[in-house]
């Protein structure tokens, strides 16, 4: 099935920026479902973008509209190695025909995972710091000092979490999944921009919750809710976030993880990926076990994509 594109253009410069599509509902079934009287149901994210899926898209469209109404020619950017914001600031900036630069945190490895590699093949400049100097990656003097080697460029911070980040996801959240009949929204939370934006576009409305991706994520709920302050001047009560189901952290996996991603496929043609969408549907299904979800109550999870790497533990 085809879906409908979202075009949107610069008021500057008239130039059309990047295509949207509209994305499908799938139900899952399953016996644990079932046994629970909960109905469980999928915003197929990952499929707005051939390569900006997912929640990126809506937290990259107005930092680049930002960035492109200045003029900036380069837009510079941070992540890990297995960073989905990397790669889909990659594929942005070559969409859109800027320079872009992306910080990426550790040693250079060889040969470069398929994340780096995709961004090296789409024109991003690749710059490795030590992960003691990317702790200070926020603090003048280290900006100063990549303006010193790179120039002049737009600087989108790691995963794109700002308030124009939150201002696209509480746009999603306003106009694409107000629409859906559900009773709690679960989503994956790297660094809490994206449900941020979710919290503040419902406005109190549904219940939801976020499953931290990394190990000791207490941290989280603090930037959510000052994010959420900062944007909307409003603190939000309609949410929750669950810590307990990193298996072991950013980017690490169990082979139960990948069993049950393995499964979700096989059975259920669902591709899921071993950093955010696994680990989140992983815990919905155990919360689900565990009786957390009201009988009779409608569960949408959100898949933000993500979809480019994962791990052979053969």
């Amino acid at each position: 099935m085809k879906y409908p594109e979202i075009r949107f253009t610069f008021p500057k410069s008239k130039k059309i920026l990047l295509h949207y599509k509209q994305t499908p509902i799938q139900e899952i079934h399953h016996a644990v479902l079932k046994k629970a009287d909960v109905r469980l149901i999928i915003k197929r994210e990952d499929l707005n973008h051939p390569h900006i899926s997912g929640n990126k898209w809506w937290k990259l469209k107005y930092n680049l509209v930002d960035a492109m109404q200045k003029d900036h020619k380069t837009i510079l950017t941070f992540g890990g190695a297995f960073s989905n914001h990397i790669y889909a600031t990659a594929a942005a900036a070559y969409e859109l025909k800027v320079e872009s630069i992306g910080v990426i945190r550790g040693e250079e490895t060889w040969p470069l995972n398929p994340t780096l590699q995709f961004a090296i093949n789409h024109g991003m400049q690749i710059h490795y710091v030590s992960r003691d100097k990317y702790r200070r990656k926020s603090t003048q003097e280290f900006i100063d000092n990549l303006h010193h080697k790179f120039g002049a460029f737009y600087l989108i911070p790691e995963g794109g979490s700002n308030l124009l980040a939150v201002k696209g996801c509480a746009e999603f959240a306003e106009t694409e999944l107000s629409k859906i009949d559900c009773d709690y929204l679960c989503l994956p939370v790297g660094t809490g921009g994206t449900m941020t934006g979710l919290i503040c576009g419902f406005h109190d409305r549904k219940n939801i919750i976020g499953i931290s991706v990394l190990k000791n994520g207490e941290f989280l709920k603090g930037k959510i809710e000052n994010l959420s302050e900062d944007f909307s001047g409003k603190s939000y009560q309609n949410w929750s976030l669950l810590t307990a189901y990193h298996h072991g952290g950013y980017a690490k996996v169990t082979r139960e993880l990948l069993s049950f991603i393995d499964e979700m496929k096989r059975l259920h043609n669902l591709p899921l990926d071993h950093v955010y969408t696994g680990k989140l549907l992983w815990a919905v299904m155990k919360e689900i076990e565990t009786g957390s979800f009201k009988s009779g109550s409608t569960i949408l999870v959100l898949h933000t994509g993500g979809l480019q790497y994962l791990p052979d533990l053969s």
